[in-house]
């Protein structure tokens, strides 16, 4: 007895649960986004403030880092320990200072002064040297 098959498989694919999937994987990713912080660093931008400017001095104390890792504060060569006393005294008063590493400078000791800076709640301002 010969049986025909009278149904033909058919070769279209349906799309709608393929959308439906990347829907759903679009409001997950753009869920989760909002989650990470988006300033994983904490960078003052230029813009409007509201606060008022701290008053201007003439001179910014200058934190230096030298190719074999020491710092100078202002000139005087100085422990990180030392350091870290000095930032402390100055701490919580609109203080500013500069920290210019030497070309050479390890990135850990740039970290270090950049880290006090940012517990002790000091304005630094990183001088990146001319290439």
């Amino acid at each position: 007895m010969a049986l025909k098959k009278r149904s033909k498989v058919s070769a279209e694919f349906n799309m709608s649960s393929l959308t439906d999937i990347i829907f759903l994987l679009l409001i997950f990713f753009m869920l989760t986004s909002t989650v990470v912080a988006p300033n994983a660093l904490n960078l003052k931008l230029p813009g409007r403030s509201d606060t008022p400017a701290a008053p201007a001095t003439d001179r910014l104390d200058e934190v230096r880092i030298d190719a074999t890792g020491g710092f100078f504060f202002n000139d005087r060569r100085i422990s990180q320990s030392e350091l870290e006393g000095r930032l402390q005294q100055q701490a919580g008063r609109g203080y500013s200072m500069l920290i210019a590493p030497d070309r050479e400078a390890p990135v850990e000791g740039v970290v270090t002064v950049m880290d006090m800076a940012m517990r002790l709640d000091i304005n630094g301002v990183l001088a990146a040297e001319e290439q």
